[in-house]
């Protein structure tokens, strides 16, 4: 599951002593991962979220995200499973120097 190997990267405070959480409510939410220091916010979806409605959807329940201050990424479990290296480099890009 993609979730649970991007999971093994970032727990633990193991990507730049960064913490996050796996599961995390905001709002009327639960986001797949969320870094508090970063107002950070992973979303990991499967191939059926690249139609275009279902990308609708998705840009719909981030826009409020947006709107208080926090930062989406989203990526593809296939990304995760063939390019984690290029996921992480990704994350570590939104964070504050």
């Amino acid at each position: 599951m993609a979730e649970a190997l991007l999971w093994k990267q970032v727990q633990h405070k193991k990507l730049e002593a960064r913490k996050f959480r796996r599961q995390h409510g905001i709002d009327n939410y639960i986001v797949d991962f969320y870094c508090t220091s970063e107002k950070l916010i992973i979303a990991l979806d499967g191939e059926v979220q690249q139609n275009p409605i279902a990308q609708e959807k998705d840009r719909n329940r981030e826009a409020p995200l947006e709107v208080l201050e926090f930062e989406v990424l989203q990526f593809e479990n296939k990304m995760v499973f063939e390019h984690l290296p290029s996921v992480i480099q990704e994350i570590k890009q939104e964070f504050t120097p």
